[in-house]
């Protein structure tokens, strides 16, 4: 897909945000992008990790399999060393799915997945394993699923099913912008608040991520009018509820400890909707 078409398509899709740069990662992330129904896509983007060959021609054969039957386009990586896949996410690389082997020789793929959330807590790890000896410690990884080897089609078929409608659904709850980077995908229950300064907008995530783009804050309150948890205190401010952590009488205080200015007057208006939308969600309410 050519730029003029993503720039197009986007539009159509309701994208007003204007492109900043052109660079090596924007043409890497030209690829993640589709046009399906005459909607556009941010396409699945799956990374496998296995020293065994075989297994990764297996599962290549199931995903042609499943790309087919399902009308899908899924984005592959393959990767049969932990350290070539590090270093991809060491620099900036990310992927919605990532199916990892547990022993690899002199890897655990554990301590792999411990390293990959200190620069991503997003993606969906599925572990592929002989054993399920490692459970409990998959925990503390925040693994999505186990996949046992020797690879069942049938189960794998199924666990893509509902991994990618999980993706799928996540991709509905979701702002695509662009930016310096590129193209990014924004998760709206990660966006804590955005701010505009002149035309440009900084959205800040949870993780400490900032990304920048330009466009009118009035604009995107617009597309995200629908979505009752987010909250405009501010001419150049607009706040995730779900990120608050205190409302004061000048202030709105944010998870990541950011102050959010509060116009004279408006703090009586601001604590109401708060609470109105704290009820809705039956959040816990003390007296």
């Amino acid at each position: 897909m050519q730029i003029n078409e993503i720039d197009n398509a986007l539009e159509k899709a309701g994208a007003k945000f204007d492109f900043i740069g052109f660079d090596a990662c924007l043409m890497a992330t030209v690829e993640t992008i589709w046009l399906k129904k005459g909607m556009v896509i941010i396409m699945i983007k799956i990374a496998f990790c296995d020293d065994d060959l075989s297994v990764l021609n297996d599962i290549r054969v199931l995903m042609d399999q499943y790309c087919a039957e399902h009308g899908q386009e899924i984005a592959c990586a393959f990767f049969r060393s932990p350290l070539e896949l590090l270093a991809e996410i060491e620099k900036g690389m990310r992927w919605d799915i990532l199916f990892l082997d547990i022993l690899m020789p002199g890897e655990n793929g554990i301590y792999v997945a411990k390293e990959i959330r200190q620069h991503d807590n997003a993606v969906k790890i599925i572990f592929l394993t002989s054993s399920s000896d490692f459970a409990v410690e998959s925990y503390a990884v925040g693994a999505y699923f186990y996949q046992m080897k020797p690879i069942c089609a049938d189960d794998f078929l199924r666990l893509m099913d509902s991994i990618v409608r999980e993706c799928e659904k996540a991709q509905q709850y979701s702002l695509v912008l662009r930016c310096k980077r590129g193209i990014a995908r924004i998760d709206l229950d990660r966006l804590e608040y955005c701010e505009v300064i002149g035309r440009t907008l900084w959205f800040y995530l949870d993780d400490g991520t900032v990304l920048e783009s330009t466009g009118s804050l009035d604009e995107l309150c617009g597309k995200l009018a629908k979505y009752e948890n987010f909250l405009r205190p501010h001419r150049s401010f607009l706040v995730n509820m779900e990120h608050i952590q205190n409302i004061s009488y000048k202030t709105i205080t944010m998870d990541n400890l950011a102050e959010i200015p509060v116009p004279h007057g408006k703090c009586s208006e601001m604590k109401r909707r708060y609470l109105e939308y704290a009820w809705n969600r039956q959040m816990v309410l003390l007296p």
